[in-house]
């Protein structure tokens, strides 16, 4: 999905095609935010002001490069793990043998479509911590950036959480429900914590 144009991703997004869809595209925003926390760091690396962080700053860089490759896959792989749930809903339900069958694979499929949003909320949280890193010893000039990127991978992780959430209220195994449940809202909690606190830190730094 990813070598298509932006504007082809973005037309495909508003099409009536059940993919991409809120997951993939929580995914995409999730590189979109820590690609600008990239930036923070090539404009700051290597600069005699900033020369006392050179070795953070070029370990926050390469965990940056692994965690926007994530996303990427995740945008791919979010898709992947939604088909099988569009394709067990448009299985037949003509008898009780169908109907059952139905069931059984509408359920096996929403713990995978639920999973691959948890994993891209949990993606976002990792790359809010790099941002927030970011926001305290990149450069001043692109502090920015950081705040930026930090609001886009908090809307990331929102926008993936209700993907979890849609696929859990139709799930009937109440101890994998509230296992992923449980994971979601620790991943939340987290992420709008952190995300809020380096949001305001990069703001004051952008008014004073």
């Amino acid at each position: 999905m990813l070598n298509q144009t932006c504007r082809d991703f973005i037309d495909a997004l508003a099409s009536r095609e059940p993919v991409p869809g809120g997951g993939g595209a929580s995914a995409l925003a999730g590189a979109v935010g820590m690609a600008l926390g990239s930036m923070v760091g090539e404009l700051t690396v290597g600069k005699k002001q900033y020369e006392e962080y050179d070795t953070e700053i070029s370990e926050l860089l390469f965990r940056s490069q692994e965690l926007i490759h994530r996303f990427e896959e995740l945008v791919e792989e979010d898709a992947k793990a939604f088909l099988p749930l569009s394709e067990a809903y448009r299985m037949p339900k003509s008898t009780p043998e169908e109907t059952a069958a139905r069931e059984s694979a509408i359920q096996a499929a929403l713990v995978t479509a639920a999973e691959a949003p948890l994993e891209i909320a949990e993606t976002c949280l990792k790359a809010l911590r790099i941002l927030d890193s970011f926001s305290l010893i990149g450069s001043r000039m692109a502090v920015s950036d950081a705040g930026t990127g930090a609001a886009i991978c908090l809307a990331a992780l929102k926008g993936a959480r209700l993907n979890v959430l849609v696929n859990l209220r139709l799930m009937k195994d109440k101890e994998k429900r509230k296992e992923l449940s449980d994971k979601i809202d620790a991943v939340t909690d987290s992420g709008i914590h952190l995300a809020e606190m380096t949001y305001a830190r990069v703001e004051k730094a952008c008014s004073e």
